[in-house]
């Protein structure tokens, strides 16, 4: 890794908020110092295309490394990472017994302070489940569930420290406390894997929810009689919601339908990838589960449950911007949103002030460099 220390300067098409704008960015002990746009010209290829770096919130494994392995595992899934121009993650956890995930949760933490540095950063982690309804747990384990009434608070302390986010199905017994209590403790909540109806979705959000996991994937949808989760998530001003963009989770016609009812920033793009991503091998392991890989399409085993994906965070930006929404819009998708998620504010933005964690581009949004708290890597 090349020293971040001394005065670092880019220049080319700057990927802002709301335009792409032809500029410079000079970088001094990891953030950004000054942004001077010069007005030059932003139809021509050869200058790069200058982005934050990207933010995946809900990933499993990549490059052959579980989430839920051990310290050289999580090293080795934030290198693979950020070579697809990720600079932050949530190592994810799928359902499991409660021990399980604790300990789960005490690697992730007693890894954080010594996490590589020429990877991704962890942001601390991601708990998709046990509390989700056996109906929608699509590639759960249904041994592993769990009714949040009948969860002791003294057994989720242990998760506590280091939680980002926790998946929980509204309409569970006891999920309105079980939410409130996660979100009193810090904790972001999202609803998923749910059989809810709208009525009980919006009652998740009014609890404190504000996360969706995976829009339109193992929930109640848009039917016209019996509305669910996703139209609940679809008009409350409050909610984030997930999309999985490899076209194989969501049809790209609802991606647009998608951007027009949630204001910018409101769409996280995730990957939901598992271990198989980025290795070509087409069978493995998610949690206790057997999984397969069919084309793109990752399955359960002798299924056709879909198990995560082997989608890549650039992929899925570059699919967004070729099914007609705007370079801005998708940037934020995995960037400034998924931060917004998490309450997260010191990166995700070309600004003054930002950490510059940075993806430099070609004019195809395939990733050229990464930069990662003002030093190449």
């Amino acid at each position: 890794m090349s020293n971040g220390a001394a005065a670092t300067s880019l220049s080319g098409r700057l990927i802002l908020d709301d335009r792409v704008a032809s500029g410079r960015i000079t970088i001094r002990e990891g953030r950004i110092a000054e942004v001077d746009l010069d007005g030059g010209d932003l139809t021509g290829g050869g200058e790069p295309l200058i982005a934050p770096g990207y933010v995946d919130v809900h990933v499993h494994g990549w490059g052959g490394h579980d989430a839920m392995g051990d310290h050289a595992a999580l090293d080795g899934m934030a290198r693979a990472l950020l070579r697809r121009g990720v600079t932050s993650f949530l190592p994810t956890a799928v359902s499991a017994p409660l021990p399980a995930l604790a300990a789960f949760a005490e690697r992730v933490r007693a890894w954080l302070p010594e996490a590589t540095s020429d990877g991704a950063e962890p942001l601390g982690l991601n708990l998709e489940g046990p509390f989700l309804a056996a109906p929608k747990r699509g590639a759960h384990d249904l041994a592993a569930l769990l009714v949040p009434s009948e969860a002791a608070r003294t057994d989720l302390e242990p998760l506590l420290d280091g939680l980002r986010l926790i998946t929980i199905a509204p309409e569970l017994p006891g999920a309105p406390d079980l939410i409130r209590w996660f979100h009193d403790h810090g904790v972001t909540v999202s609803l998923g894997h749910s059989a809810a109806t709208v009525d009980e979705a919006r009652a998740g959000y009014a609890a404190g929810a504000t996360g969706t996991t995976h829009l339109f994937n193992a929930m109640t949808g848009l039917d016209h009689r019996t509305p669910g989760l996703a139209l609940a998530a679809l008009l409350d001003e409050r909610a984030l919601v997930e999309l999985i963009a490899d076209g194989i989770h969501v049809h790209p016609g609802l991606w647009r339908l998608i951007e027009r009812l949630k204001e910018p920033g409101r769409l996280v793009l995730v990957s939901d990838a598992v271990a198989l991503a980025g290795t070509g091998d087409r069978v493995g392991r998610l949690g206790s589960l057997d999984v397969e890989i069919r084309g793109d399409r990752v399955t359960l085993a002798g299924t056709t449950t879909l198990a995560g994906s082997v989608l890549a965070l650039d992929v899925a930006v570059r699919k967004l911007v070729e099914a007609g929404i705007s370079i801005p819009a998708a940037i934020a998708a995995a960037t400034r949103a998924p931060l917004a998620l998490l309450g997260i504010t010191d990166r995700g933005r070309l600004a003054v002030g930002q950490r510059a964690d940075i993806v430099e581009l070609d004019q195809n949004l395939s990733v050229r460099r990464v930069m990662r708290a003002g030093a190449w890597v």
